[in-house]
């Protein structure tokens, strides 16, 4: 860590603040960056599904145009996360933010034929995991105690505010000129480039030479820190879960608002309001949630608000008109929001340092394969039953889940030994990394707070390795 003093906040009952979070000065660049990157992929992708459909008019093209972000996480999301651990944080998003510039440009030439587009944005999405799980491992880095779970939350919000706006944005852009809107995009890239590169400080690997292994081995040891310890472990079932079910209002809002008749709303303003209402109220859980209760009152919080996300879908068994439908789909998002942060934070405070970018690349691909399915899971069933029944039943099943996941909760006893274990790594390895830096005896390259594996030895002192941070 390199904090001053002024990053240390006093022990108190209460929340971190908003001002306390962007009274950082690192932290507000990468923000700022993220933000501009997000809205401009959402105008992207927007642009890019009319672009296409322009130049095919194949409604295939134009959703694979679409859905292919996701696939780097599909096929190799751990493998490219892990790409960050061996480079500088700052240096591996100021790359990823240079390359995805220029093939947005190569996008923009005009006339180019639809496989050449696919092709280049798929290139473009490869440096999606490593520059995320950058940006994930940093974040604990530049922020310290609470302040890292309301930066969470208030990333977490504005990823949300910036899907609504990118995707209004692009549609109004792209009706004009599909052109255009790529190119905003590559210019938001170039000004995330800039703010990461003057306002982040140029820290070490996270991952030392002398600690690098097979790349393919490395990511293992990635997936097995987060499912080998009981706390991380807990942590990635709570969050698989409230994935699995709460992206389900959105991905069948289309069908849902198509076959609900005795409406007062036309079937796209239909869609529109439910896809609409959980990235709302995401929004206003993750802000309301990190600000208005103390930390000990989020962590009570986040098992109950795990149970209550599924429960609020369940009267969908109703069928309810869709202002309802879109009621119960923004009080599911609103808990989802209340949950992740804490949970995330928990993860930030049990990981040891040199997993930070791998874990994120587990779980955020495990996130992205969980909410496929679940969308196509319940695609399918709902080619046989009623979505209102389809949605009810997966809702009241995920209760369950979400109930057997509280109950098997580590105890707290347990959580603290994790956090105590990674507290104690973490000033380990600061201690070994100054010792370092002056030139004393510690060999080259060696980073106790940069283990080789789950459960590694410092060489110095033959000590077992401890857990400390890392970012879903």
């Amino acid at each position: 860590m390199e904090a001053t003093v002024s990053d240390e906040r006093p022990a108190r009952e209460g929340p971190a603040t908003f001002r306390e979070v962007f009274a950082q000065v690192e932290y507000r660049a990468v923000f700022t960056a993220s933000a501009l990157s997000w809205i401009g992929d959402y105008v992207a992708k927007a642009a890019v599904t009319v672009l296409v459909y322009r130049e095919t008019h194949s409604v295939a093209l134009s959703a694979a145009a679409f859905a292919i972000s996701y696939l780097p996480w599909l096929v190799g999301g751990p493998l490219l996360a892990t790409l960050a651990e061996r480079h500088r944080y700052r240096q591996v998003m100021v790359t990823c933010d240079l390359v995805r510039m220029a093939l947005m440009l190569l996008v923009a030439i005009p006339g180019n034929p639809p496989w050449v587009i696919l092709a280049l944005l798929f290139a473009a999405t490869l440096a999606n995991p490593p520059s995320q799980a950058a940006r994930s491992a940093l974040l604990p880095v530049i922020l310290t105690g609470d302040r890292v779970v309301v930066g969470l939350s208030l990333n977490a919000s504005t990823g949300q505010a910036a899907q609504v706006v990118g995707y209004l944005l692009g549609a109004a852009i792209a009706a004009v000129s599909p052109a255009a809107a790529l190119l905003i995009n590559a210019v938001t890239f170039a000004a995330s480039a800039a703010l990461v590169w003057f306002g982040v400080k140029d820290r070490p690997p996270a991952m030392s030479a002398a600690h690098r292994s097979h790349l393919l081995r490395e990511t293992g040891q990635g997936f097995q820190i987060v499912f080998g310890r009981p706390v991380l472990r807990a942590i990635a079932i709570l969050v698989f879960s409230a994935m699995l079910f709460s992206i389900v209002p959105e991905g069948l809002a289309a069908a849902w608002a198509t076959e609900r008749t005795g409406s007062d709303l036309d079937a796209g303003t239909a869609q529109a309001v439910i896809m609409a209402a959980n990235p709302v109220g995401f929004i206003l859980g993750g802000l309301v949630v990190s600000r208005c209760f103390s930390p000990d009152r989020r962590l009570a919080l986040m098992r109950p608000l795990a149970v209550l996300a599924p429960a609020v879908l369940v009267p969908a068994l109703l069928d309810p008109p869709p202002l309802v439908v879109a009621a119960l789909a923004g009080a599911c998002g609103f808990a989802v929001a209340g949950l992740l942060p804490v949970a995330n934070g928990l993860f930030v405070r049990a990981l040891p340092d040199g997993y930070r970018a791998r874990a994120f690349g587990v779980m955020a691909s495990g996130v992205q394969i969980i909410q496929g399915l679940a969308v196509l899971v319940t695609g399918l069933l709902a080619e046989r039953f009623p979505i209102p029944a389809v949605v009810g039943t997966w809702s009241a099943v995920g209760t369950l889940l979400m109930l057997a996941a509280a109950l098997t909760w580590p105890s707290r006893e347990t959580v603290d030994a994790a956090v105590e274990e990674a507290t104690r790594a973490n000033a380990a390895g600061e201690e070994a990394t100054r010792t370092n830096a002056a030139g004393e005896a510690a060999p080259a390259g060696l980073r106790t707070r940069t283990p080789a594996g789950p459960e590694p030895v410092n060489e110095r002192s033959g000590e077992r390795g401890r857990p400390s941070h890392a970012v879903t």
